[in-house]
């Protein structure tokens, strides 16, 4: 997925870190993100203040919390899960969500979840 910069004219870059040992705590861990609140927690820094890219991989029965934002973009990297509220989804599977969060996602077998937290709309 392509992010808009906040800003124009900067070159693009490439950037890569480890983050395996924070994806076995469970939770939603933010890998790339130019939120204020992830300054010192997301992996990768981007130039939008206003997405964040998270990943979760999850053991069976093992579930998240999605965050809550007016623009959310869920993607099943690998394993199936079930969405409260939706049902199953497969690998490959993807939902996104307008004005809303707070919905499970829950493992059904080892899974790796992508979630793309977006709070303003897209520039044209």
């Amino acid at each position: 997925m392509w992010v808009v910069p906040d800003e124009q004219g900067i070159v693009p870059g490439y950037e890569q870190s480890e983050v395996d040992a924070e994806l076995l705590t469970g939770r939603l861990v933010p890998v790339a993100s130019g939120m204020p609140q992830h300054v010192d927690e997301a992996a990768i820094r981007i130039r939008n203040q206003y997405a964040t890219l998270h990943v979760a991989r999850l053991e069976p029965g093992h579930s998240v919390e999605l965050p809550e934002a007016p623009y959310l973009h869920l993607f099943v990297a690998r394993g199936e899960v079930d969405l409260e509220g939706a049902g199953e989804l497969a690998a490959g599977d993807t939902v996104r969500f307008t004005a809303t969060g707070g919905q499970r996602v829950t493992a059904n077998e080892p899974s790796e979840v992508l979630v793309w937290e977006m709070h303003a709309g897209m520039a044209s």
